[in-house]
């Protein structure tokens, strides 16, 4: 066990300060990430250096199709996650077992830069399960990292505080969040957390520069009704910017949710159709396949400007439309 960052102390007591539960905990009581832990009055973490899963993945699995794309990114996983998602696919990781037993390998931030190097990744992502909680290890990691020209990448749910995105504001490059609804209650139903917190972590990350994509698994009958689809997509148009690239991605049952039906291609260009008529230019499928699902045109001109599928993936070195010219908002290089 470590100390940690972002808490504050109160007579015995603490506040845990990294995401949005704001966890008030005695002695002896663990935030419900499972992982973050009130001994003797001092916020600890068992996770400071605890590493579940290490791959090297596509950059495009995260996903993200605008950063480096084509690039190698060095992924690496830990333990827990502030959310407790019904539907969750790495609930093997994410979700602490009752018999309180953790399992992962503790390693030194720098071997896990030095893994990164040694494999010629392009950039270095936290993934797998909820980064926010993992806050040391990230912070510890971007600092070598850093030195080595590496950028870092998080794959989140958004459900961090003001405070971590500060900490770690010229640390992190790229993020892919999920939005998984539209609505309070799906958050308080299916996955123990709220709405607005993740509206406003995404509002603020726009805001500190990092390069972001957004993406929502769609689930029918259960967050896949018109209106909020539509809901969703005027939000990244009003408040993130019609650039920000929304990834629309197929259920497959898992977890608590393993016999409920997977969503078809159908209601997946359904979604993509409401995205595209609301203005956003860069609306992505994942999970299926389909012809419109992960290229990208030109919204000026409509020209064929980078293309992706699992046999190939072409794209403009320098990030601008072959056709008209028009810059397309990335980090290309």
């Amino acid at each position: 066990m470590a100390d940690t960052l972002l808490w504050l102390a109160d007579n015995g007591g603490v506040e845990c300060l990294v995401c949005g539960h704001h966890c008030r905990l005695k002695p002896g009581m663990k935030g419900r990430c499972g992982v973050r832990i009130n001994k003797d009055g001092r916020l600890i973490s068992v996770v400071t250096d605890l590493v579940s899963s290490i791959q090297m993945d596509p950059i495009e699995k995260k996903p993200l199709y605008h950063f480096l794309p084509g690039s190698k990114v060095f992924s690496i996983g830990s333990v827990g996650c502030n959310f407790h998602c019904t539907f969750c696919q790495n609930h093997h990781i994410s979700v602490i077992p009752k018999t309180g037993v953790i399992n992962g390998r503790r390693t030194p931030p720098r071997n896990l830069v030095e893994l990164a190097i040694h494999h010629k990744a392009k950039s270095i992502a936290f993934t797998y399960n909820e980064p926010t909680i993992s806050v040391e290890l990230i912070n510890s990691v971007a600092e070598i990292a850093f030195a080595h020209k590496l950028p870092m990448v998080l794959v989140s749910n958004g459900y961090m505080t003001p405070d971590f995105l500060d900490l770690l504001e010229n640390r992190i490059r790229a993020i892919n969040v999920d939005l998984k609804s539209f609505r309070d209650d799906f958050y308080r139903e299916y996955c123990g957390g709220r709405l607005k917190p993740v509206l406003e972590s995404l509002k603020k990350i726009r805001k500190l520069g990092w390069w972001l994509e957004v993406t929502t698994l769609i689930i029918h009958g259960v967050n896949d009704s018109p209106e909020e689809i539509r809901d969703c997509a005027r939000f990244i148009r009003d408040e993130l910017g019609v650039d920000v690239p929304w990834h629309l991605s197929a259920f497959h049952g898992a977890y608590q949710m393993v016999n409920h039906p997977a969503t078809t291609l159908d209601q997946l260009q359904a979604a993509w159709t409401i995205g595209k008529e609301e203005g956003l230019h860069y609306v992505y499928l994942g999970n299926v396949g389909a012809a419109i699902g992960g290229n990208t045109y030109c919204p000026d001109c409509s020209q064929l400007v980078a293309e992706r599928s699992p046999w190939k993936i072409s794209f403009p070195a320098s990030g601008t439309c072959p056709k008209c010219g028009k810059d397309i908002p990335g980090v290309w290089r």
